[in-house]
């Protein structure tokens, strides 16, 4: 297990994180969301003591990892995955992190096999493309079979067929009752395989709930729709009993059904775009939850993408 308690991390005046607490337990897939710069990255080092916190503690299976006998054997972990040595071939590392941490020869050999690396083992590190990179950081968590592992942004530069190994590999871990922690923005991704998810913003716990329960309590369907006279039409949908919202560049209409949309404004001759139902995601659920906590956002204007 994973504990987190009062976690507080200070760089100079800047406030990383700030008095989190949660558990990471094992048996399920924990996701750890948040937008950029809300202290994802920072959580991680400061459980895997690569950097020390300001206040607070982080341990595993009830130790700091620092005090750890043979860690790479209790924890695996990918943070980055390009810090590798471009010069080192993927059999090398791999080697040197099984020497140095006690683990059998053969069992580089199996983790390369694994993770789909085995024809290019002798390949120097320099010349991986991001996905093959990520398979090596992948391949180097798993190298002591540990029962805790932790992955930041790991289907990054994955193609379909990665993506849905990672996603296949990840539940197996969980369902032999291991401890797994994954950061991802890709939400769609994270929707199918979490069931329980730890949001953080600017530092501080949003939310720690199961996925099903996350969806229901910050999102709903909606019907989707683009107008070029959107007061017009919000209008003549609240007369019928519609709830309208206006949301980057769309209106969200609830409480009236599709149908009754396309009439009402055929009717008065307001022009539809688009009009198209949105089911409860956690992207959406995501995005109304942490929409205080978004550091760096885009704003439309006319059309057009700009910053604000």
């Amino acid at each position: 297990m994973i504990e987190v308690a009062g976690l507080t991390k200070h760089f100079g005046k800047t406030r990383a994180v700030h008095g989190l607490t949660f558990q990471v337990r094992p048996g399920v897939v924990t996701g750890f969301l948040g937008p950029n710069g809300a202290g994802k990255t920072t959580t991680m080092r400061l459980i895997l003591g690569l950097d020390r916190p300001t206040s607070g503690t982080a341990t595993v299976n009830g130790m700091p990892y620092t005090r750890l006998d043979a860690p790479l054997q209790q924890v695996g972990a990918m943070l980055e995955a390009r810090g590798v040595h471009g010069g080192r071939t993927a059999k090398a590392h791999l080697l040197a992190l099984a020497q140095s941490n006690g683990i059998p020869r053969r069992r580089v050999g199996e983790v390369l096999e694994l993770t789909g690396l085995s024809t290019v083992a002798g390949k120097r590190v320099k010349g991986f493309s991001l996905g093959m990179s990520q398979r090596l950081g992948i391949a180097a968590a798993l190298l002591g079979d540990p029962k805790v592992l932790m992955f930041d942004e790991p289907i990054n530069g994955l193609d379909p067929e990665g993506i849905r190994w990672m996603r296949t590999l990840l539940s197996g871990f969980a369902a032999q009752g291991r401890t797994v922690l994954v950061s991802s923005h890709i939400m769609s991704e994270m929707e199918g395989l979490a069931d329980q998810l730890i949001v953080i913003g600017r530092g501080e716990l949003v939310a720690d709930t199961t996925t099903r329960e996350l969806i229901e309590h910050n999102a709903r369907a909606y019907i989707r729709v683009r107008t070029p006279e959107p007061a017009r039409l919000t209008a003549v949908l609240t007369a019928e009993g519609a709830q309208v919202a206006a949301a980057e560049g769309e209106l969200r209409v609830t409480a009236l059904a599709i149908e009754r949309i396309a009439e009402l404004a055929a009717r008065e001759g307001v022009p539809v775009h688009e009009l198209a139902p949105q089911r409860a995601s956690l992207e959406t659920a995501f995005m109304d939850l942490t929409a205080v906590d978004v550091e760096f956002s885009g704003a439309r204007h006319n059309g057009k993408e700009g910053t604000r």
